[in-house]
């Protein structure tokens, strides 16, 4: 699925990425409660952060998948599950666990999340339609042929004007 090339760019500065994930930590706010948080890993990691100040949240788990390079999925991998002591605080299908990624894209990793933990809510700052019903919570909707560029993935660089052909 190398198809960066062929998709529309979403570039998402570090300003923008800070408020996004501000927004989803309000709409999470009142949703829980929740015992412990849990990054999905890596991409959720700085979501995560945000997130978890902002609703005063100290327990904080990762859960370790990879099935994107930087411009392709492939075959999900779990490299570390979640820890027996959130498991615990999680309970009974994870119903106290609030999950948070960075992008819900094909629903991959979302569905991996579902089978660990069925009842956790899942949170994640951009939905694209094909995993949107999998998430309980995001902010912002991005078409499926997006590709979105986060700040940790990008250094400043001149763009070229739409006009001049840049895609």
């Amino acid at each position: 699925m190398n198809e960066e090339s062929a998709r529309k760019p979403f570039p998402v500065s570090w300003d923008q990425f800070h408020r996004d994930a501000r927004a989803l930590a309000w709409r999470l706010n009142g949703a829980g409660p929740f015992q412990a948080l849990v990054a999905v890993t890596r991409g959720g990691l700085v979501p995560a952060a945000i997130v978890a100040r902002e609703i005063g949240m100290r327990v904080i788990d990762t859960l370790c998948v990879a099935s994107y390079d930087h411009t392709t999925q492939g075959e999900m991998q779990i490299l570390m599950g979640l820890s027996d002591a959130v498991v615990k605080l999680g309970g009974e299908g994870g119903k106290g666990l609030l999950i948070v990624d960075d992008l819900v894209d094909t629903g991959k990793t979302a569905r991996v999340v579902r089978r660990i933990a069925p009842k956790a809510h899942i949170a994640a700052v951009y939905a694209k339609p094909m995993g949107k019903p999998l998430v309980d919570t995001f902010i912002t909707e991005v078409s499926q042929d997006t590709w979105i560029f986060f700040p940790w993935d990008t250094g400043l660089s001149f763009q070229p004007p739409i006009r001049d052909g840049a895609a």
